[in-house]
């Protein structure tokens, strides 16, 4: 039994129809996504990229953000900024004021390799460099950055070794 036209007609790829185009075309037409929360709340989506960014008092780019204008020009006319939504920018300050938590970790190897340098050398990074165990010939200013890291990741731990080399001394 033979198909209907139809059938067959949706079967059949469509050369005279450029696929790039109409893909690009339909990736416009999707709403944008935007990364900032502040932004994307206040959004209008009937409106175009530059109102939209204009009422929040927000600038598209660079270009024509700070306009140089002659002095007679300033003093005649008073700057107008049409700004109907303050409260998005005011939200991104206070976000970017927050200061985010230091993420940066050090490695097992290098938290046993810092301590054995400072267990057998203290303070002493020339030491430390012509130490046995400095496999990669780091100089004294690497292990000086290696313990200043290793301080600063792990400050509770590093307090509790100080405190057991103090105490393994003392006895």
């Amino acid at each position: 039994m033979g198909k209907t036209k139809k059938s067959r007609n949706r079967s059949k790829y469509n050369y005279s129809k450029n696929k790039k185009n109409l893909k690009k075309k339909i990736r416009r037409k999707e709403k944008p996504h935007i990364e900032c929360p502040q932004i994307r709340n206040a959004w209008d989506e009937h409106k175009t990229v530059k109102q939209n960014l204009q009422e929040m008092g927000l600038s598209l780019g660079t270009k024509g953000m700070l306009p140089i204008k002659n002095q007679k020009d300033m003093e005649s006319k008073p700057a107008e900024t049409s700004v109907l939504k303050p409260y998005v920018i005011e939200a991104m300050e206070v976000e970017a004021s927050l200061r985010g938590e230091d993420r940066t970790t050090c490695s097992t190897d290098i938290i046993e390799y810092v301590q054995y340098m400072v267990k057998e050398h203290n303070e002493d990074y020339k030491a430390m460099a012509r130490d046995e165990k400095n496999y990669y010939q780091e100089t004294p200013k690497q292990i000086k950055r290696k313990v200043e890291l290793y301080k600063r990741c792990h400050p509770q731990e590093y307090a509790v070794f100080i405190a057991s080399l103090q105490s393994q001394k003392s006895t």
